[in-house]
Order: C-alpha cells, then sequence, then structure tokens
C-alpha cells in the first residue's frame, strides 16, 4: 500500500516536469523564430538579443547559434568564444569546427584553422574542404610535400574540379616534381580553358 502511495505522488510530479519541459522547449522555440526572422532583416543585434536571455553553458544550439550571429555582426572574438564552446560540446561534430573557422580566419589565427580543419579529417578523411583549405595552409607556409598530398584527395574524388587539379599542379610544380604537375595543369586547362594561373604553371614546367 506505501509503494502505490508513492507512485500516486510521483506520477504528478513526473507530469510537472514534462509540462515544464515543454514550455520551456516552445519558449526556445519561439525565440529561434524570432532570430531567425531578424537574421533574415540583416538585424544581428536583435536576432543575438533574441537568444540571449536564454543562454546556457551547455546548449551545443544556442552556443552555434551566437557564434554565427556574432560572426555576422563582425564581432569575431565573441563569435570565436561561442564556437570554441559549441566545438568542445559537440567534440565529433564537423559543422561547429567549420564554423569556428570563420572568426579564426578574421582574426588570422591560421594556426588554429589549421588545427580545426585537420580535426574535421581525422572525423571524416575525404571531406575535400577541409582537405582544400588545409592544403592552401600548407602551400602558403611551403611544405608542399603535405600541400600536395591533401590537394591529391580533392582531385581524387573530384577529378573534374578546377581548383583541386590547379592547385596540385602548383604543388607539385614547386616541389620540383615538373613531369607530374604538367598533367594536372593540362586537366584544370580542360575545365577552365585559358585561365592565367594554369598557363603560367603550365609554361613553368616546360
Amino acid at each position: 500500500m506505501e509503494i502505490l502511495k508513492r507512485s500516486l505522488i510521483l506520477v504528478p510530479m513526473c507530469l510537472l516536469v514534462v509540462n515544464v519541459h515543454a514550455q520551456s522547449n516552445a519558449v526556445l522555440q519561439k525565440a529561434f523564430h524570432n532570430s531567425y526572422t531578424d537574421e533574415l532583416n540583416k538585424n544581428y543585434t536583435a536576432a543575438i538579443n533574441d537568444i540571449s536571455p536564454y543562454y546556457t553553458d551547455n546548449s551545443y544550439e544556442i552556443n552555434i547559434r551566437l557564434g554565427w550571429l556574432h560572426y555576422l555582426n563582425q564581432n569575431y572574438n565573441a563569435s570565436k568564444n561561442y564556437y570554441q564552446k559549441a566545438v568542445t560540446l559537440k567534440p565529433s561534430s564537423i559543422e561547429a569546427k567549420f564554423g569556428f573557422v570563420k572568426p579564426l580566419s578574421f582574426l588570422q589565427n591560421w594556426d588554429k584553422v589549421l588545427e580545426q580543419y585537420m580535426a574535421i579529417l581525422k572525423i571524416d578523411p575525404q571531406n575535400t574542404q577541409a582537405s582544400y583549405w588545409a592544403g592552401i595552409i600548407y602551400y602558403n607556409r611551403k611544405q608542399y610535400d603535405v600541400s600536395s598530398r591533401l590537394f591529391k584527395m580533392v582531385a581524387t574524388l573530384y577529378p573534374y574540379d578546377y581548383d583541386g587539379n590547379h592547385m596540385l599542379g602548383w604543388s607539385l610544380l614547386m616541389d620540383g616534381k615538373k613531369d607530374e604537375a604538367k598533367g594536372y595543369f593540362e586537366k584544370a586547362l580542360i575545365i577552365k580553358p585559358g585561365d592565367d594561373s594554369s598557363v603560367d604553371g603550365l609554361s613553368k614546367c616546360k
């Protein structure tokens, strides 16, 4: 009988918790709806203010949303901090890492940018966007052996991609592999005939 009494007490309490959660979720949905509307109207400060009152450290959705809105509002340090929290909350999230790259790029924190791209490639080794931009950073650092490997992955998965073939040609050329580079410049010129950069690269292969 005592167990039955306890059960009768617990049922209303559980229903109350569910009801409170549903109300809270409905309020948050409305806040996000208002935020999307303000973003569409390019009123980024208002879009931020719509959801800021509901901020909690452990909410991935709020952190990634605020990271994006502060980025649009050109507050790159704030954007960086929110995206960092989103990455910490969901370490396997590729979307959070790509978001994090945006403010980091404006702040010219290239070591951190590269760190995000390489973390993405650990999760998704065939992610061509991360591979291409990591390749660009390594190319600018004159680490042509690494950039060649990254660009080759892009060109292998997307043989008709101009950017992958073009940058692979330049990486191989700068690494002293003229014969190999020539073929990629020729492919790039089929995809984008007359391209000045590929024409220049091809001429340097002779």
